[in-house]
């Protein structure tokens, strides 16, 4: 019955069933799994459980039910507060409340009317008895043990019979015109049924019909009804947990602002952050969705993308900045001082994307990469540290590749291709099988044949040696430590390796093909596909050597299969961070991934149905300037992931802007010069070129632009007010004076209201350039549009390798410029906006895993290296708290 009235107004009706003998804990384990679904609205235990369950076991289940859930209105929780004057259930049970629907229809007076409950069951009789005396009727409630019933029932205006026994009240109880609701369910003998048996209630029908002025009929009459009320309970259930959803918000966590600004590190260790699970459930994640790490970070399943995937996306804002100087323009900090100010202060749904930083500028000179002042990312010192070991799994990756490229060159080296090919493919108990990965390459070869033992002698030699050129190899080891003397090795010294020695070099982890292969991934399936496909060397004829080439593919999928899940931590406020991945932004894209931007755009995402002020705003953030992260992060991430921005922050600070209006430079350990540290608008206005040059170039891609100006205590009204119409005659859509790092979220509401109201709309992004133009044109685009270039030179070796990368299939990748992020030039000490240059284009090389080329613009250093003075020097640990000392 429940099941086709479910069907009829179209509710989902989802029947679970369990073997008659299982026991109450298996039947407990299901409803909790069930209270966790929110596609489930409510939830029905059917009885009895089994002839092996008693009452205790039955209440055990049905208490297990959530309360939200409990739409028969059984739980104690529904039952207490019903019977309590003082508050309402969330759920009436359905047959009570259907008896006073019935009552209801024939137009009776409750108030003040004479009613008596038989049965005192806590699911109808009690129930009842509860209701009627809510609506000021006066009740007398009987049982089995009742004395002189007719008499009491004889009084009765209202009657309601729930106590099981076949026929039991006559009509010649029922007072003249009373009303008889007949709830029993008892089963008598009757031959001329096909069971043997027939239903009948607790009232004799026939007697009672001709003195009731009302009587409802079993069957027919009380059940229907309780199963149409068990549907608006339903509908109730579905309602209030729509609504609960839609006004989840976060509760922030407050500032204890001093006016004097403390240290990074004290004010993060000053706030204690909230449980991450707390967070989990104020932003929507589930119990299952969720991977604790700790008590302050956990990683995010990716289902959460499969549960939300009807949603409309949230807006999309990536973070830029101005071309960087050695003062910083506070991108991290403005990304995190713009999420608390959206979410802890205008109270919208916001999420921070961010990458995860490297302990190689950690422990050097840069530090930490948590944002600073009031706008952090906490627990700041696992934020820099190991955080959930996604780097470790990148370095595993990378050099488990690197070590199955050598063995394999010295395998070939060392053996027949007879002797090889028996070791690549050797009899087990006496059968040879081809491991899938070489189905894979043999497909590749063009070889039809799946039996070990068909191959020809040609086709084995072919298949056996991959033949590497040890020139083109391109794929070094990484470690995630600053340490130049890595830069340039010789490996195979021992005599084992019998004289196989190479030069080559370390990389720091991040810099790893495999760190922009997790950023740029979609699902585990496209992570899998990528690192295969990742290409290492050529081969001496000319043909690209992949990780599934060498059969070490799936491997590194099973080392980064955790990494895949984004990192979910906190800002100082409370509101939401996610951190992942964290690949170069020079010879990578510089972006954190797609994934955790897709699941923060989910969880900020609207249901049909929402406001508009429903919708949440994701800030995820660009490396370097807008020329290099933001531009990679149209041109490459948004394509591969499919996403369009709404908009781009570019951020700006007095300071950098002089610099590039001819200030001095700046020397680590003197102190600035006047010009950064008093007013002068004639430098500050010439080095606004260089933020209207970028505020242009991201009009290029169809985006609305906000300028944050990052403001300094040495910054007066007349300079910040210059960048302000500097930036909105440069064509920007707002700019903002913004104080977060001395304010937090407090100090960039201003900037967040600008972020609302200029996001309203539909996006107009595009792209810079068309996939299929050939490289060289897509490489020119860029040194046009973006840099400013009069044009671009391809050396000799450049221009090889472009027709390398032609022939091979990969022309439609897009670009990834590797330059230096201090210029728009390829010249580091060529300011503000150069004009008249020609960008050298040195050399070109692949990440096929990746899916983009990068072409060389100069010598890029991918191992950075520890100062005299590094920053290791100020860390330590409080033995007795264990806390980091001096880490920042």
């Amino acid at each position: 019955m429940k099941a086709r009235a479910a069907e009829e107004v179209g509710i989902k009706f989802k029947h679970i069933t369990l073997p008659e003998e299982a026991e109450v804990d298996e039947v407990v384990e299901v409803v909790q799994k069930l209270n966790d679904d929110p596609d489930i609205s409510g939830i029905l235990v059917q009885l009895p459980l089994g002839s092996h369950v008693g009452s205790v076991g039955e209440s055990e289940v049905t208490e297990a039910v959530s309360p939200e859930k409990d739409v028969d209105g059984f739980h104690a929780y529904n039952i207490g507060h019903l019977a309590s004057r003082a508050s309402n259930p969330l759920f009436i049970p359905c047959t009570p409340a259907g008896v006073l629907r019935l009552l209801e229809s024939t137009g009776v007076t409750i108030t003040g009317a004479n009613a008596v409950v038989l049965g005192r069951s806590d699911i109808v009789g009690s129930p009842v008895a509860a209701l009627l005396r809510s609506r000021d009727a006066t009740v007398t409630q009987c049982h089995s043990h009742t004395k002189n019933l007719p008499e009491i029932v004889k009084n009765a205006d209202i009657v309601v019979s729930a106590i099981g026994k076949p026929h039991y009240v006559q009509g010649s109880w029922i007072k003249p015109g009373a009303i008889v609701i007949d709830v029993g369910t008892n089963y008598i003998p009757d031959a001329t049924k096909k069971s043997g048996q027939r239903l009948v209630g607790d009232v004799d029908f026939e007697s009672a019909r001709q003195i009731a002025s009302h009587i409802t009929p079993v069957p027919g009459g009380v059940g229907p009804m309780t199963v149409a009320l068990l549907m608006v309970n339903t509908l109730k259930a579905a309602e209030r947990q729509w609504e609960e959803d839609r006004s989840r918000r976060v509760k922030p966590l407050k500032l204890d602002i001093k006016e004097k600004v403390p240290s990074d590190i004290d004010i993060a260790m000053a706030q204690t952050p909230k449980p991450i699970a707390q967070l989990a459930h104020e932003i929507g994640l589930l119990h299952d969705e969720l991977e604790n790490y700790g008590k302050y970070k956990a990683k995010v399943e990716l289902s959460v993308l499969d549960r939300l995937a009807h949603r409309k996306d949230g807006k999309y804002i990536v973070i830029s900045g101005i071309t960087p100087t050695p003062l910083g323009e506070g991108k991290s900090t403005t990304t995190v001082g713009l999420a608390q100010a959206l979410g802890a202060h205008l109270r919208r749904p916001a999420f921070a994307c961010v990458r995860q930083p490297s302990q190689g500028p950690t422990f050097g000179i840069k530090g930490g990469a948590a944002g600073g002042g009031y706008s952090q990312v906490i627990p700041m010192d696992e934020f820099n540290l190991h955080l959930t070991g996604d780097i470790h799994a990148v370095t595993a990756a990378n050099n488990l590749l690197a070590a199955a490229l050598d063995a394999r060159m010295f395998h070939e080296a060392t053996q027949s291709d007879k002797a090889l090919y028996n070791r690549l493919v050797p009899t087990k108990k006496g059968k040879r099988e081809f491991a899938p990965l070489m189905l894979k390459r043999l497909k590749k070869l063009g070889i039809d044949k799946t039996d070990p033992n068909e191959l020809t002698q040609e086709e084995i030699t072919r298949f056996a040696r991959l033949d590497v050129d040890p020139d083109t190899i391109t794929w070094n080891r990484v470690i995630d430590v600053n340490d130049r003397f890595l830069r340039k090795i010789t490996i195979g010294q021992n005599p084992t390796e019998q004289g196989q020695e190479r030069v080559t070099g370390f990389d720091i982890a991040v810099a790893s093909e495999c760190m922009a292969v997790l950023a740029l991934t979609t699902d585990l399936a496209d992570m899998r596909r990528r690192l295969g496909s990742m290409v290492v060397a050529t081969s001496k004829h000319g043909d690209p050597i992949t990780a599934d080439d060498i059969g070490v593919g799936g491997a590194l999928a099973v080392l980064m299969k955790d990494a895949i899940k984004p990192n979910l931590m906190q800002t100082l406020e409370g509101t939401p961070v996610f951190v992942h991945a964290g690949p170069f932004a020079n010879i990578a894209h510089g972006n954190s991934s797609i994934l955790a931007d897709r699941v923060a755009l989910k969880l900020a995402g609207t249901e049909e149905g929402d406001s508009p002020d429903r919708v949440g705003y994701v800030l995820t953030e660009g490396g370097f300037g807008a020329d290099m992260g933001m531009e990679k992060f149209c041109d490459i991430k948004c394509r591969v992931s499919g996403l369009k921005p709404d908009a781009t922050v570019i951020v700006a600070t007095t300071r950098a802007l002089k610099m590039h209006g001819g200030g001095p430079e700046v020397t680590p350990g003197k102190p600035l010069h006047d010009t950064y540290t008093k007013e002068d608008l004639v430098t500050l206005e010439e080095g606004c070129k260089n933020l209207v040059k970028h505020i242009e170039n991201s009009r290029k891609f169809g985006l609305k632009v906000i300028v944050a100006i990052n403001r300094f205590a040495s910054d007066t009204p007349a300079e910040l007010e210059l960048i302000r119409n500097k930036a909105l005659a440069g064509g920007a859509d707002a700019a903002v004076v913004s104080n977060h790092w001395a304010e937090g979220g407090a100090g960039a509401r201003a900037l967040a209201e600008a972020v609302v109201t200029t996001c309203e709309g539909e996006s107009n992004f595009k792209f810079l350039y068309d996939l299929n133009l050939p490289i060289e044109k897509k490489i020119e685009i860029i040194a046009k549009e973006i840099y400013g270039a009069d044009g671009i030179e391809l050396s000799e070796l450049a221009q090889k390798q472009v027709e390398t990368y032609t022939r091979q299939g990969f022309s439609n990748l897009p670009i990834c410029m590797a330059k230096t992020q201090y210029s728009f030039s390829h010249d580091p000490k060529l300011k503000n906006v150069p004009t008249g240059f020609t960008i050298p284009i040195r050399a070109v090389r692949l990440s096929a895993g990746a899916g983009f080329l990068y072409p060389l613009l100069g010598d890029m250093q991918t191992m950075p290296g520890l100062g005299t003075r590094p920053g290791f020097w100020e860390v330590d640990i409080d033995t007795e708290t264990g806390r980091p000392i001096g880490l920042f």
